[in-house]
């Protein structure tokens, strides 16, 4: 028996020096093989992008990384405004149907190569047939063409005002690649040797579940105005970046307070109050604004054609204490019922008196209107993300409350953008939306998103919309398009939600406000 016990004890502690031998190597390789260089930044990542391939990704954890290899045509400044980046100037002919782009000398692609019109050509197309936002530039178009080594003309069928906006967008969007890399690829995800951009930081290394490893691109030709936001001269003081997948919240947390990491995105809201007042660490606010919002199906079911009820059912809503409960401290969280944040200038009042109104009696008034007599309401949601699942718990008790017949019915994220494809299962369905930096690339503005808004009203607003190239002109429509949405309800907006970051003090060039995706170029750690 006591050989046993022995035998035990010595396997125990043999299992228990292989882990501390494995934790200690996992530690100098973070702090010292990682910090290799003095120049280096580790950023602690909520996990590891599938890929950097702009064109075909959607995922804000690969834009983040990418942003700093690839550039566009255009880029936003620190109020969302769309500015030139790898274009010098442009010229608007026939009432805005035809746009001419001249692009910037002297840039180069990180291989060595100059970058011209035909890489800007090559690039947008194959955007334009394979990308996830690509088609909307590409449906409007009548053609687009190289008419010069440094210039492009782009023709439209009639004047599209949102062109500028989705050539600034680089999630999902037209990075620009050299053209002998993207002529001819589809909308397979390019190989990683093929991450060829012109940023101010090129692709070195990805040691799958490790690091992606990023080094300052010295041939880097910046432009010359001030930096504001994503905007104006990108300077690359750090040697490397390396990005680093930490799944665990507490771990990245942890990572950032013993010094393993620089930077940690994508903190607990709970942690929010005693991280900001920690010394130890500095708190960055994302200020994307994410959009929480309910569909209502306009395809089939109890609420087609139904606009009565579904405004009966948003004048029942209390929207604050959802928030509240799913998201914590109110820094992180506001509750506004403009479909655009108040960062940008799409900002809009325009029907939102019929937010938020929390009117039992009125609801139940515009119920009987609406002909509703307790018939089911199925109300879908996820539990693959917190957020929905909690907020949907409050909002369904409150329309219960409210003399509603609600079905809440809970799955994992794939199972309910099945269902949600088919409008015989559901009536409402839960999801957030990421900030978009124009009103049309919302997913409710497509006829074909779930939900399928598609009225005649909403088709007139959308077309004076997209035709309108005066901002304040195309602003004054949006607000009536914001106004109908509250008219006829298609979604139901609950607020925007804020993400917020950790960084080390040592990091120099950071601000407590961040703008959608952090960015390390400016940077420096000391």
């Amino acid at each position: 028996m006591m050989c046993a016990m022995k035998l035990r004890a010595m396997k125990l502690s043999a299992i228990k020096a292989v882990f501390l031998l494995s934790v200690s190597f996992l530690a100098v390789w973070v702090s010292a093989g990682a910090a290799g260089a003095a120049g280096t930044i580790r950023v602690a990542v909520i996990d590891e992008p599938p890929t950097l391939d702009q064109h075909v990704a959607t995922s804000d954890l690969a834009t983040t990384i990418a942003q700093h290899i690839f550039e566009g045509l255009y880029t936003f400044d620190a109020k969302y405004n769309p500015v030139p980046m790898l274009v010098k100037d442009e010229e608007i002919r026939d009432a805005g149907k035809v746009v001419v782009l001249r692009l910037r000398e002297g840039v180069k692609f990180h291989d060595g190569s100059d970058f011209g019109a035909e890489d800007a050509l090559a690039s947008l197309k194959r955007w334009g047939q394979h990308g996830s936002r690509g088609p909307i530039l590409f449906n409007n178009l009548e053609k687009i063409e190289a008419t010069g080594k440094l210039e492009l003309t782009l023709t439209f069928k009639a004047p599209f005002a949102p062109w500028k906006n989705l050539l600034a967008f680089i999630n999902g969007g037209p990075v620009i690649y050299p053209k002998e890399i993207i002529e001819g690829a589809d909308k397979t995800p390019l190989d990683p040797s093929k991450y060829i951009g012109t940023g101010p930081y090129k692709f070195a290394e990805r040691n799958i579940g490790r690091y992606i490893k990023l080094v300052r691109y010295d041939a880097y030709t910046a432009r010359t105005e001030p930096a504001d936001g994503y905007a104006g001269k990108r300077e690359a003081i750090l040697d490397e970046i390396l990005f680093i997948p930490v799944p665990d919240a507490g771990t990245r947390l942890n990572g950032v307070k013993a010094g393993d990491y620089d930077y940690a995105e994508q903190m607990l809201g709970d942690l929010f109050e005693s991280l900001r007042d920690d010394d130890s660490v500095k708190v960055s606010i994302n200020q994307g604004a994410n959009q929480c919002l309910a569909f209502f199906n306009s395809r089939a079911g109890i609420f087609k054609g139904n606009y009565k009820l579904r405004q009966a059912l948003e004048a029942a809503l209390d929207m604050e204490p959802a928030l509240r409960a799913a998201i914590g401290p109110q820094a992180l969280w506001k509750a506004t019922g403009s479909m655009m944040p108040d960062t940008t200038e799409w900002y809009s009042t325009a029907g939102t008196d019929k937010y938020s109104r929390h009117d039992a009696a009125l609801a139940k008034k515009l119920a009987k209107e609406a002909g509703y007599k307790g018939e089911k309401i199925v109300f879908m949601a996820s539990t693959s993300y917190k957020i929905h699942y909690d907020i949907t718990l409050v909002l369904v008790k409150q329309l219960q409350d409210a003399g509603f017949n609600v079905d809440h019915q809970i799955f994992d994220w794939a199972t309910l953008v099945s269902k949600r494809a088919d409008p015989a299962q559901w009536d409402i369905f839960f999801t957030h939306h990421g900030f978009v930096p124009d009103p049309v690339l919302y997913s409710f503005m497509s006829d074909s998103y779930p939900g399928w808004w598609a009225t005649d009203a909403k088709a007139a607003l959308s077309k004076a919309f997209v035709e309108t190239m005066d901002f304040p002109a195309r602003k004054k429509v949006w607000d009536k398009l914001q106004e109908l949405i509250y008219e006829e309800v298609p979604v139901m907006k609950v607020g925007d939600y804020f993400s917020y970051d950790i960084y080390s003090p040592k990091v120099k060039g950071l601000s407590e406000s961040s703008l959608i995706w952090p960015k390390f170029w400016g940077v420096a750690v000391q």
